[in-house]
C-alpha cells in the first residue's frame, strides 16, 4: 500500500471528518445530531506522533458520539454504513484495520480492505460512554473531590486533548472545559503531595552515596528528578502524560529551559556530591516558581543541610505543610487527617495496570478515604 507523506493523526482525521464522514452522515443519516472528533489514547492524539507511529492503532480513525436517546436505535445503523461507504484508502492510508492482535491488548493494525467491507474505527458511543471509559463515571454532574483524585493525570490528558471536529450535541466542549485541570483545593492538594513525595527521599542521593552506594544514590536521584519533573507539571497546570511522552511533554513547559539542565546534569553526575548539588539547584528553581504563585506566604529556597547531616536539601516539607494548611475542601481535609499527604492514585500508584484502567484507579480511592482499607 503505498503511502503519502507522513501526516500528524490530527490533521488527516480532520481531513477525513471533513472529506469523508461529515458528507456521509449528511447524506444517510441527515437529521442525527451528533459529535465528533479524535480523543482518547494514543501519540496521535497528544500530538507526539511521527511516522513510526502508524505502525499500529494509527489512521483514518475517530470518534462519534450520539445523544442519549438516539444512541440505542442509530449507533449499529451508523457503523454498518461506514463499513459499507467508506473509501478503502484516504490520503495513502488504509481506512480499514486489522481484528485486535492476539496479546496485543486490543491493538489493531492498518491493513488493506475492500470496498463494501470496511472493519473500519470508528467508535459510535455517547459521552458518557467516554466518561465510563476513560474516568470510571458516566456522568460529572456529583463528582466530588475524592473524585478527582482517583482520576491519573494520563486519562484526563486523553479526555481533554486531541480535537474536537463537530460539537453538534454541544456536550464535547463544555466536557472538556470542565475537565481542562483540577479545582483548586485539589490543585493544591496534589502540589502538597508532590512536596512531601520530594520530602521523603531527597536526603537519600547523599546517604546512598556515603555508604559507597553508587547506584543506589543514582536510582533516588533519577526518582527525585522525576518527581520535580511532576511538580514543574502541577506548577504550570498541565496534565502529565504517561512515560513514553513525559519528557517530551516537560520540554515544552515554560519552565524546562530553566530546570531541564539542572535534571540532566543530576542524572549525569559521577559522584553523589555532583548529583545532590544539581538537584539542590533544581529545588531552588522550583521553589522560586512555588514562592511565585503566591499560594502560601513566601518560604525560604535555599537549600539547607538535613539537620545534623551533611547532607544538602531543601526540606520540601516545609512546602507541603504551608499548601496543605490552606486547603478549605472538607473532604481534602478528612482524607489529610485520615491519609495524611499520600496524594492522588498517579502519586501513590505507579502501575500501568492500574492507571491505565479507569476501574482499577477507582478502585484505590479506598486509601483517600476516612478509613484505609483494601
Amino acid at each position: 500500500m503505498a503511502m503519502n507523506q507522513f501526516m500528524p493523526g490530527l490533521e488527516l482525521n480532520r481531513l477525513f471528518y471533513v472529506d469523508v464522514i461529515q458528507p456521509l452522515l449528511a447524506a444517510r443519516f441527515p437529521e442525527v445530531v451528533y459529535s465528533a472528533g479524535l480523543i482518547g489514547y494514543g501519540s496521535d492524539v497528544l500530538g507526539y506522533d511521527t511516522d513510526i507511529s502508524t505502525d499500529h492503532e494509527w489512521g483514518p480513525r475517530l470518534l462519534i458520539f450520539l445523544g442519549d436517546e438516539e444512541y440505542p436505535a442509530l449507533y449499529r445503523g451508523i457503523g454498518d454504513m461506514f463499513s459499507r461507504e467508506l473509501p478503502p484508502t484516504f490520503h495513502g492510508y488504509s481506512t480499514n484495520f486489522s481484528e485486535p492482535i492476539e496479546g496485543g491488548a486490543g491493538v489493531r493494525l492498518l491493513e488493506p480492505g475492500k470496498a463494501g467491507q470496511i472493519n473500519h474505527h470508528i467508535p459510535v458511543m455517547t459521552v458518557a460512554d467516554l466518561l465510563e471509559w476513560e474516568l470510571g463515571v458516566r456522568s460529572l454532574d456529583a463528582i466530588t473531590a475524592r473524585d478527582w483524585l482517583t482520576f491519573p493525570e494520563q486519562k484526563l490528558l486523553e479526555v481533554t486533548a486531541g480535537a474536537v471536529y463537530y460539537d453538534g450535541l454541544g456536550q464535547l466542549e463544555p466536557l472538556r472545559q470542565r475537565l481542562s485541570y483540577y479545582p483548586h483545593d485539589v490543585w493544591v492538594y496534589r502540589l502538597a503531595a508532590q512536596w512531601q513525595r520530594i520530602s521523603q527521599e531527597e536526603a537519600f542521593v547523599g546517604r546512598c552515596g556515603d555508604v559507597g552506594d553508587d547506584l543506589g544514590s543514582r536510582i533516588v536521584a533519577a526518582r527525585l528528578v522525576r518527581d520535580v519533573m511532576r511538580l514543574c507539571f502541577l506548577l504550570e497546570r498541565r496534565y502529565a502524560p504517561y512515560s513514553k511522552w513525559f519528557g517530551t511533554a516537560f520540554s515544552r513547559l515554560t519552565c524546562a529551559g530553566q530546570l531541564g539542565p539542572h535534571l540532566t546534569a543530576s542524572l549525569a553526575a559521577s559522584s553523589w556530591q555532583e548529583r545532590e548539588g544539581h538537584l539542590a539547584d533544581a529545588y531552588t528553581a522550583v521553589a522560586r516558581l512555588q514562592n511565585a504563585l503566591a499560594l502560601t506566604d513566601p518560604l525560604d529556597p535555599t537549600p539547607r543541610r538535613y539537620h545534623d547531616r551533611p547532607y544538602r536539601v531543601i526540606h520540601a516539607e516545609r512546602f507541603a505543610n504551608a499548601l496543605a494548611a490552606t486547603i478549605q475542601d472538607e473532604e481534602l481535609c478528612r482524607t489529610i487527617e485520615s491519609a495524611g499527604l499520600v496524594g492522588a492514585v498517579d502519586q501513590f500508584a505507579d502501575s500501568t495496570d492500574v492507571l491505565s484502567h479507569a476501574g482499577r484507579s477507582r478502585a484505590l480511592g479506598c486509601f483517600l478515604g476516612n478509613e484505609r482499607q483494601v
